[in-house]
């Protein structure tokens, strides 16, 4: 069974809440894209600036929107994660993403996490297949991004990554492959048969003039 996540690239949180709206209900898992602002070129919400939502999060004085409907997946696209990811669990992610290009100490971050959360390593699609070994008892998926830039949202698919999930398949079988980045109807059924089993959209549900109909058009692929 295909997993359709919608993708959520906040600039403050009055976002997430207006997307949340549109598609509450209709799918198992939110991602929450996370930007530093220095593993990407922008910051994302929460760290544009110090931001009382995410304080409440953080503290369980609040929940995410919807978070009685939705599990949240965090793709925490930032430096030095083995520092952030506490904040993370205890703001009620049920999964978080590590990149492996990150700076920091990325095995310590996984090992925080470790039977917490289900944990995610990504890789870019410059980064060899092999580099995940030295982690392989830390993570449950991988995420196979599907664009060179992270970090944004509408940006076109390389076709190579295709390969890069059939790769991945072959050497590990029984592991989740995630895509993110590019994920569109056009491409989706064929990362599907190369191996997928999570496919992370973004601007093809929330770009859309009717984000729950573009949704529920993913979730007839899968």
């Amino acid at each position: 069974m295909i997993e359709i996540i919608p993708a959520i690239l906040p600039r403050d949180f009055a976002e997430i809440e207006e997307k949340i709206g549109l598609i509450r209900g209709l799918g198992k898992t939110v991602q929450i894209d996370v930007c530093d602002g220095q593993f990407t070129p922008e910051a994302s919400w929460p760290y544009r600036k110090h931001d009382d939502d995410f304080d409440k999060l953080v503290h369980e004085q609040e929940g995410f929107p919807g978070w009685q409907d939705e599990d949240f997946e965090i793709d925490l696209m930032a430096n030095r994660p083995e520092d952030l990811v506490d904040d993370w669990v205890s703001a009620g992610a049920t999964r978080v993403i590590i990149h492996i290009e990150a700076k920091g100490d990325i095995k310590k971050a996984l090992v925080i996490l470790g039977g917490r959360v289900e944990i995610g390593l990504a890789l870019s699609e410059s980064t060899s297949i092999d580099a995940i070994e030295q982690y392989r008892d830390h993570f449950n998926f991988i995420q196979l991004m599907g664009i060179d830039n992270v970090g944004f949202q509408g940006q076109s698919f390389d076709d190579k990554v295709i390969g890069r999930v059939k790769q991945v398949r072959l050497k590990y079988p029984t592991i989740p492959i995630s895509i993110d980045g590019g994920v569109s109807l056009d491409n989706a059924q064929e990362l599907i048969a190369a191996g997928a089993d999570r496919l992370v959209v973004g601007s093809a549900i929330f770009g859309t003039d009717n984000p729950t109909e573009a949704l529920e058009q993913f979730k007839r692929i899968g």
